[in-house]
């Protein structure tokens, strides 16, 4: 091992870059010295005083590293920004440490540095990406460059875009118009632009939310894409009120109250034939208001059934129970699990001219023509029991209530699905068994469980390999750890794994794909449920019966080749 060289003036030793020139005898260790000094008092680092110097040139510091590091040497003219994958490093990383992610394929993470002895940026983007990183030397001033050009980007929403025309319009449900005071407060060309194009990369991403995040020193956005919360943009901290104010005003909120939390609405309409609409939440932080949006796209609703993603046994279990005259359908999962898109989907397909069909809804997410839809309004006193009272004086065939939350609710929708009417409703639970005991629970007296519920599906979402998985090999033992029996394996079969591409973001999984338990309500099962028998007892019956929990559902579909094995087990328990 070499010997750690001392600074000739203050003794202390040399290190990194400095420490491998000297040895190299490309620089004195008295220049060195100077060089560190100088770094040190202006407050750069030393490469950027090294090169300030003219001791030696960008393109010459960067062959030597290279070669005396062991790492590859590229020529960064090559590559422009918009090749480079977005997402693999923080912005934030990316431009403290001066590091440029070049490609992502799989776990390997390929970084473009100009100072190999950074050690500390190496083992912060291991840690941030949790890939295997690959150095790549290029030269400092080209490595800057790119850098102001990435820097730049980020900040073209600000500034470039003052100049473009909005292709969007907007719309909300409340037709009075908001107090032009307000609106001129916000009216700034660069902020509602800006807005816009961040609404117009959410939807086109498919994102689901979008979080607006004020924070002490800086300002993010990110969008929960597949389920997953990904960093989207920076801008600068200075624009958070505006920002905020914009979107209130859009969505009717109250743009001088920012000491409580407000809810609202906004719709976006993107062309003639579709409109997006838009659930804004504002939450009051430490550092200003944090806004999120949940974004309600009716396409989703119009799916349909196939699409969603049952096998066809449970498909026919499903179109069987929503086809009878009165009973109740529960569905069941956490939240953004998917449950209004599957109410949603049955309900097109009973939405006939011949049906009455009334939701109460809190609130109403996707608008359904045909539908008779209420927004639940408690400070109104327009409660879920309040509007299913009203509904039955209504001639209803079909009624959907958003959520059973209390004993009440739960009392009046079963008294429905007794007397003639189909109920639909959701409910938050683990499973489909556990449903039942949920409901007795409540107080519901289990007579009344067994006359009214038909079936009960339970659901999840996964995350859907891209068309770049692969095979994994995956040993025998794992396999049956994971869940699965020893006649669904066979040598043949191998389950896929997530990959990453420039499709996928690197991420290796592109879109979601449902899992679901399908639970009838069978005799033997309404004799448990008369028994007072407890959650594992009813999952015990409905496994003999041929129903698969949400775990083996899940596995059947990485046997399907949808979705890997990790991400069914991070999504259901067993």
């Amino acid at each position: 091992m070499a010997a750690v060289l001392p600074h000739p003036t203050t003794g202390t030793p040399l290190s990194g870059l400095a420490r491998a020139l000297v040895q190299a005898n490309r620089l004195s260790a008295v220049q060195a010295d100077m060089l560190h000094k100088k770094a040190a008092q202006e407050k750069i680092a030393f490469i950027d005083a090294l090169l300030a110097s003219g001791a030696i040139e960008a393109r010459t510091l960067a062959a030597f590293c290279a070669e005396t590091f062991g790492y590859p040497l590229l020529d960064l003219s090559a590559f422009s920004v918009g090749v480079l994958p977005a997402s693999a490093i923080d912005a934030k990383l990316m431009q403290a440490q001066r590091v440029i992610a070049l490609a992502k394929r799989g776990n390997k993470l390929s970084v473009a540095l100009s100072d190999p002895t950074n050690s500390q940026a190496l083992d912060q983007i291991k840690f941030q990406s949790e890939a295997t990183v690959e150095p790549v030397i290029v030269p400092h001033d080209a490595l800057l460059a790119l850098l102001a050009a990435i820097a730049k980007g980020a900040e073209q929403d600000l500034s470039d875009l003052a100049g473009e025309e909005a292709a969007i319009e907007f719309a909300d449900d409340d037709k009075e118009a908001a107090p032009p005071e307000a609106a001129n407060d916000v009216e700034d060309a660069p902020i509602v632009r800006f807005l816009n194009k961040i609404l117009i990369d959410a939807v086109t991403m498919g994102a689901s939310d979008i979080h607006f995040e004020p924070f002490e020193k800086f300002y993010r956005i990110r969008l929960r894409v597949d389920g997953v919360l990904r960093d989207h943009a920076s801008p600068p901290l200075a624009i958070r009120e505006k920002l905020v104010s914009r979107i209130k005003v859009l969505a009717r909120l109250d743009i001088a109250e920012k000491r409580v939390p407000q809810d609202g609405r906004m719709r976006l309409i993107m062309s003639a034939t579709r409109t997006i609409d838009f659930r804004v939440s504002t939450l009051p932080t430490l550092f200003g208001e944090k806004t999120v949006m949940r974004i309600l796209d009716a396409t989703q609703a119009q799916m349909g059934i196939d699409a969603l993603g049952y096998d066809p046994d449970q498909k026919a279990l499903l179109l069987d129970a929503i086809a009878r005259p009165y009973g109740m359908v529960l569905v069941t999962g956490p939240t953004g699990s998917g449950k209004t898109v599957s109410l949603y989907s049955c309900l097109n397909l009973l939405n006939k001219p011949g049906i009455n069909i009334s939701t109460a809804e809190d609130p109403a997410e996707i608008n359904l023509p045909g539908v008779n839809q209420v927004n639940v309004n408690e400070k109104a006193g327009l409660t879920f029991p309040v509007a299913l009272k009203s509904f039955l004086r209504q001639d209803p065939d079909i009624i959907m209530v958003g959520e059973i939350r209390d004993l009440e609710t739960a009392d009046i929708a079963i008294k429905a699905a007794q007397t003639g009417h189909m109920v639909f409703s959701t409910l938050h639970t683990n499973d489909a068994p556990s449903t039942l005991t949920r409901l007795m629970n409540m107080g519901v007296a289990p007579f009344n469980i067994a006359s009214s519920v038909i079936l009960i599906t339970a659901q999840r979402l996964a995350r859907r390999l891209c068309t770049c998985k692969q095979p994994l090999e995956t040993s025998h033992d794992a396999l049956l750890a994971a869940g699965y029996r020893e006649t669904d394996i066979d040598d043949t079969w191998k389950p896929y794994g997530p990959v990453g591409c420039d499709r996928c973001l690197g991420s290796g999984y592109k879109g979601r794909v449902g899992i679901y338990q399908i639970m009838p309500i069978s005799p033997a099962i309404e004799a448990l449920i008369l028994g007072n028998g407890n959650a594992m007892e009813i999952a015990a019956q409905a496994e003999k019966e041929g129903v698969n929990s949400l775990r083996r559902s899940g596995l059947m579909k990485v046997k399907q080749g949808l979705t890997s094995v990790e991400e069914v087990l991070g999504c259901t328990n067993e």
